[in-house]
Formats: C-alpha cells, sequence, structure tokens
C-alpha cells in the first residue's frame, strides 16, 4: 500500500518552533520503520496496508499530543500492486 498524509494543526507549532507539531508526525513516520518520503506538501508511505493504517494513526495522534490543539490529516491511499519507484522513476 502507497499512502500520503499531510497533517493540519492548529496552532503550527511554538513560537520556538513554528513547525513542532508536524515534526512530532513526521518523527513517527520515520520510527515506523517503513519507507517514506518527505515532500513539500505531504509525507508519502510505503508498505503493509496494517502498517501504513498504523502509521497514520500515529502520526494524527502525535500531532496532538505534541500540542496541537486541533488538526486535520489529509490522506490518500493508493491500493495498488506498484511501490513509490514504480510510480515516480521516469520523473527522477
Amino acid at each position: 500500500m502507497i499512502a500520503e498524509i499531510q497533517v493540519a494543526p492548529s496552532p503550527a507549532g511554538t513560537a520556538e518552533d513554528p513547525h513542532a507539531f508536524v515534526e512530532a508526525a513526521i518523527a513517527v513516520i520515520k520510527a515506523s520503520g517503513l519507507r517514506s518520503e518527505v515532500g513539500a506538501l505531504g509525507t508519502t508511505i510505503e508498505g503493509d496496508a496494517d502498517a501504513v493504517w498504523a502509521t497514520l494513526r500515529a502520526a494524527h495522534e502525535a500531532m496532538l499530543a505534541a500540542g496541537a490543539t486541533s488538526g486535520i490529516s489529509h490522506v490518500k491511499i493508493a491500493s495498488v500492486d506498484r511501490t513509490m519507484d514504480s510510480l515516480t522513476h521516469k520523473f527522477r
């Protein structure tokens, strides 16, 4: 499975670290051990469907646990027998 998540916390972060709550979500994704790529507008994750779903939820919850008073996560899911590389290699 391939998924992309964009967390949109409110507020976005703290005065000292304006992206703290987004970075908390990214840290959870990186710690998951799944293949991931951070992009300008979201993070793409690749792996077993159960692990990807669990990581999406954990990333959303991490944003809130880090201090966001609310947040929305925009998620795209591709249930395809492809990889991130197979979908992007032509453009890299």
